[in-house]
């Protein structure tokens, strides 16, 4: 048999994602706070403006383009220009401490730096030690201009005006790595993940089949106004603005997360779909004028964090869609999202509730498995819990400069995720807790995470985080650490929490020996560089 291949060679790359918003689009807004829009015609001339820049100071096929900045148009531009000629864009981690953002610029060998004056005093403090950068573009904003000692190429605007709008982006290899970045864990350096031409545009095309085909209780479709809330340095922001900009949907891009501003933009811009972690919810939520406004049009997908029935509740009564997502730093990152099968139209507001806040259903092309600690995969069930492993296109495929954490990523060939889960009979996941984070007392499983969801469920409860503190008797004991809401903070006490999580055992859904003895009321709750409960830190803290 004879199958001629005379066709052209599609390549799934970056690139391939902006054809048809130029086409079909190009006079659709990208906004930024309430200092700049343009169109997407204006945003395809200044890409090509940034690639002719890079190209002027050195960048070349394989070269680490670094950029810390805060949410922005900027960012946007970056997120194409950078890959599609062929270099690879690490995104940097704002939050890091001096010392891990000089680890993993040094470790990425980033030849260029894109440095927001925000930060300036960081790098200024780093930039001695750096090992590879040989130029830095500044982005200031505002007057008075930037002003550092540091050696640079100029202003990241004053420099993007002098260059041509026109640029031929290559016909790359689709398997070019086009990002990077660095993820935290609980112990030694931040290890670096990457991720191809081929995963992005695989993972926005599996993203879109997925959300943009089931109506509940979210959907992202061409009349939405996109804002991001998760940081675009975090796992490409979810993998969303590529999705935004393939789809040509207007895009609003708030900077720096002030509540106030986040707040102005959601209102003046109309915005209806968003994604963030709990933690930025939760900010919104408690704004004190968030009451005299009207969010009923807003959808969020919540992700990073467990988002619990209370948090979720709080979002419902003001009239926001919401639901989960769930993903890692490693996956690109979605593998689940929430969302309504046919027929669960007609379910109560407390199913809806146990619904949205379950992990999910995995999104197309992503296989999803529980398993025992030999590699078994688990039948559904409560009671059948393990841990999460999985395959899909988009996953990263080890760790930068790091063989042996990358074959402990991947033994036997699965991804291996550190979550610990279920499936139920409905085939959604169900995340009961991080392996490192189950709470073992008398021989019995405690997941901290569905007791925090409890716990929060609880009228005087703004944020609850649980942990695991050593006991004499039982191993360990549950401790919960508290934040009430401010109307409750000269109220609330250990009596009134062990009262709500009561009605909880009178129900059946825990038995007693589950309520924490030890209730820690405070004013805030660490958490990590990306917003998630810093559990790490309330163990340091309780052994104080």
């Amino acid at each position: 048999m004879i199958y001629p291949h005379e066709g052209y060679d599609y390549q799934l790359i970056i690139k391939r994602l902006l054809t048809r918003a130029l086409r079909v689009n190009p006079t659709q807004e990208i906004v930024y706070r309430d200092q700049f829009k343009y169109t997407y015609s204006d945003f395809y001339g200044r890409v090509q403006r940034l690639a002719n820049m890079l190209a002027d100071l050195g960048a070349e096929k394989g070269d680490m383009v670094a950029f810390m900045d805060w949410d922005s148009h900027r960012y946007l531009e970056a997120y194409f220009a950078v890959p599609m000629m062929g270099s690879v864009l690490h995104t940097i981690n704002v939050r890091l401490s001096p010392e891990q953002l000089l680890y993993t610029i040094n470790h990425a060998e980033d030849k260029i730096l894109f440095v927001h004056h925000d930060f300036l005093p960081l790098i200024e403090k780093i930039a001695r030690q750096f090992e590879t950068v040989k130029k830095i573009v500044l982005i200031g904003e505002g007057n008075p201009p930037v002003h550092t000692e540091l050696d640079n190429a100029g202003e990241y605007e004053s420099l993007i005006n002098t260059y041509n709008d026109v640029y031929e982006f290559p016909e790359l290899d689709e398997n070019t790595v086009a990002t990077a970045f660095y993820t935290t864990g609980t112990t030694g350096n931040p290890k670096g993940v990457f991720f191809t031409h081929r995963q992005l545009v695989l993972h926005t095309l599996a993203a879109a089949a997925s959300i943009d085909s089931y109506p509940d209780p979210i959907n992202f479709i061409y009349d939405d106004v996109y804002m991001p809330l998760t940081p675009l340095f975090h796992v490409h922001a979810w993998g969303i603005p590529y999705l935004a900009v393939m789809m040509g949907v207007k895009q609003v891009y708030p900077g720096r997360y002030e509540p106030e501003m986040l707040l102005k933009l959601l209102v003046g811009q109309k915005v209806t779909f968003s994604h963030c972690v709990p933690t930025i919810l939760q900010m919104i939520l408690s704004a004190p004028v968030v009451k005299n406004i009207d969010l009923s049009n807003w959808k969020v997908v919540i992700g990073g964090s467990a988002l619990s029935k209370g948090l979720a509740k709080m979002a419902l009564d003001k009239g926001i869609r919401i639901m989960t997502g769930y993903g890692l730093s490693e996956t690109c990152p979605i593998l689940t999202l929430a969302q309504f099968k046919q027929g669960m139209e007609n379910l109560s507001e407390e199913e809806k509730l146990d619904v949205i806040t379950r992990t999910g259903m995995p999104i197309p092309l992503v296989d999803l498995r529980i398993v025992d600690e030999n590699g078994k995969e688990l039948p559904p069930g409560k009671k059948n819990t393990g841990e999460i492993v999985v395959r899909a296109p988009w996953l990263t495929q080890g760790y930068i400069k790091t063989v042996e954490k990358s074959k402990e990523l991947w033994r036997d060939g699965w991804m291996h995720t550190g979550d610990v889960a279920y499936y139920d009979e409905e085939g959604y996941v169900k995340i009961t807790d991080r392996i490192k984070d189950i709470i073992k007392t008398g021989g019995e499983w405690i997941s901290s995470l569905e007791l925090e969801n409890l716990i929060s469920q609880c009228e005087q409860v703004k944020e609850v985080g649980v942990i695991g503190v050593p006991d004499e008797k039982w191993g360990e004991r549950p401790v919960a650490y508290v934040v009430p809401k401010p109307e409750f903070k000269d109220t609330i006490t250990v009596d009134v929490c062990k009262k709500s999580l009561q009605r909880f055992v009178e129900a059946g859904v825990i038995e007693k020996w589950v309520i924490p003895n030890e209730f820690i009321f405070v004013a805030e709750i660490p958490k990590t560089s990306v917003g998630k409960i810093d559990k790490k830190v309330l163990r340091a803290a309780y052994k104080k």
